[in-house]
């Protein structure tokens, strides 16, 4: 039996074309859809659509019920990261396993100013290639990347944890100064089924300064979900 097809799902203001270099090693071993969230990368939307983030995860089941995807592996990065756990919640059948890397606003939502300030501490860690086009997606993005950003706030992840009943492993990178490594252990312990991963040199866009490990540990831990021999380690 072929494996399952992988969703990458972006972060806020992220596009599918950054996404790249992780999709090109993942591909060795699955089919890889990199979907784009409505108004952002291809995607198209009204002004003021989407602003919250059921709006993203409502999309997102709308667009995978139309695929036929039912049962497969999803990997969320950054906003993508609590877009992916609000799915497994709230649409339990739709992700087989999560796979989230740097995942923003769990448990800490700090405010937009906060958020913005160390997003610009993370860019020069960033590779410069990632540049240009991570400028052309969040101008892409718009305001709707502020108001997304600011509704982190009511949205309330966090007790969406324990209702994730999927296989999880949960990335973080030791250069990222967007995400505080508290907070994902704190996730990693209230997820059910859950597995930690830290990358060294991980920076925020892990997925494309760290390709490599990350598509490693993703195949490694979705072997060991279909193998059977996934086992809690947080």
């Amino acid at each position: 039996m072929p494996a399952q097809p992988i969703v990458i799902v972006p972060g806020l203001g992220c596009a599918s074309w950054m996404y790249g270099r992780l999709a090109r090693r993942l591909a060795a071993e699955r089919t890889v859809w990199v979907y784009d969230h409505p108004g952002m990368g291809f995607s198209q939307a009204r002004l003021r659509d989407p602003v919250r983030i059921e709006h993203l995860t409502d999309h997102l089941a709308a667009w995978m019920q139309a695929r036929g995807f039912v049962g497969v592996p999803m990997l969320g990065h950054s906003l993508g990261g609590e877009v992916v756990i609000d799915l497994a919640a709230r649409f339990p059948e739709l992700p087989s396993a999560l796979i989230v890397c740097a995942t923003t606003g769990i448990p800490e939502n700090p405010s937009v100013s906060a958020q913005v300030v160390r997003f610009l501490l993370n860019m020069p860690r960033e590779r410069l290639g990632l540049w240009l086009p991570a400028t052309v997606a969040y101008l892409r993005t718009g305001p709707r990347a502020y108001w997304l950003a600011r509704d982190q706030d009511r949205h309330q992840t966090g007790p969406l944890l324990p209702l994730v009943r999927c296989p999880a492993l949960v990335i973080d990178g030791t250069a990222d100064p967007v995400i505080r490594s508290w907070t994902l252990a704190v996730m990693c312990e209230q997820l059910p089924r859950a597995r930690a991963c830290t990358i060294q040199g991980g920076t925020h866009a892990l997925m494309d300064s760290r390709p490599a490990e990350v598509a490693r540990e993703t195949l490694r831990f979705l072997h060991d979900v279909h193998e059977g021999r996934f086992a809690d380690d947080c």
